[in-house]
């Protein structure tokens, strides 16, 4: 009989490809709107839980991922960035406890101000500059302060090979190239690019062994986005002329008074998570593998 998983996201560009990975080993029970689960409904969510109380792990990746629309809510906890990504996030963790599930909440490097020149470790302190950064630092602050037998994974920009519902990075880098676009990106931005199949393949890990702490389950090399792009069309075939640098300071400078803050460079380390024994593709690997599934 397959263990029981409870997972919010499932549906999303990461969770999906779990579920398509996992789903011979596990049972993921879907906790969304979409199964009538609603994570911000105290009464909903203890319901749903009774219903699966024999679940071995909670996996909560469900989150307010726009950016952008964070911005436009920073300071508002009536907000829907807010309510989700920290007092969801309360909620679940507390029945998780009251069930003795172990709980994985997963996290980002936008915790971090993106202003360390070498990578960014596990032991490095938090310091969001903008509102879904801070969120999420805030969710896994109800983790941590918890006590609670649970780990945090930070990913950091995940793509793969197949997902029609949303585009990653790279299949919107690809996508103008296919259609002969030129493609502007920054080169003075460093960046963490991690294949989801290496994010699912690492989580089973977490499941079968139940890690506890924070851990960053991300690729093994970091790119600017410019130099990213030039690898996109190199790997797979397209005119590389057509991807040009572009200044992310340059771009700050362009925006209005109290526009949204960026990370300039987000290196992460993965050598935690290595020494558990889980290996993570570099950019050009996990490129190589995108394009060997897509043939």
């Amino acid at each position: 009989m397959k263990q029981k998983i409870i997972g919010t996201g499932l549906s999303g560009l990461v969770g999906s490809r779990l579920v398509e990975l996992l789903g011979d080993k596990y049972e993921f029970i879907d906790f969304s709107l979409d199964t009538n689960v609603n994570v911000l409904d105290k009464e909903n969510l203890a319901a749903a839980f009774a219903k699966n109380s024999d679940a071995v792990a909670v996996l909560h990746m469900a989150a307010f991922t726009d950016t952008n629309g964070a911005w436009e809510q920073r300071g508002d906890k009536s907000g829907i960035c807010y309510q989700l990504n920290v007092e969801g996030t309360r909620n679940i963790l507390e029945l998780a406890k009251q069930y003795n599930q172990y709980f994985i909440y997963i996290s980002t490097d936008f915790v971090f101000d993106g202003t360390k020149t070498t990578p960014y470790t596990e032991t490095d302190t938090p310091d969001p500059i903008e509102w879904y950064g801070e969120t999420k630092y805030l969710g896994e602050k109800v983790v941590t302060d918890s006590g609670y037998n649970a780990a945090i994974v930070r990913i950091t920009y995940p793509y793969r090979a197949n997902f029609a519902n949303k585009p990653d990075i790279i299949h919107k880098v690809l996508a103008k190239l296919q259609n002969g676009e030129v493609v502007k990106m920054f080169s003075d931005q460093i960046c963490t690019y991690t294949f989801i199949d290496d994010i699912a393949y690492g989580l089973d890990k977490f499941f079968e062994n139940k890690y506890t702490g924070i851990y960053h389950l991300v690729g093994s090399s970091s790119r600017s986005p410019y130099e990213m792009s030039k690898l996109v069309a190199k790997t797979f075939g397209y005119d590389e002329n057509l991807v040009q640098p572009s200044s992310l300071e340059e771009f700050v400078k362009s925006q209005p008074e109290g526009s949204r803050p960026w990370q300039k460079c987000l290196i992460t380390s993965n050598q935690k998570t290595k020494d558990l024994g889980i290996n993570m593709k570099t950019l050009e690997e996990g490129l190589i593998e995108i394009k060997n599934q897509t043939k």
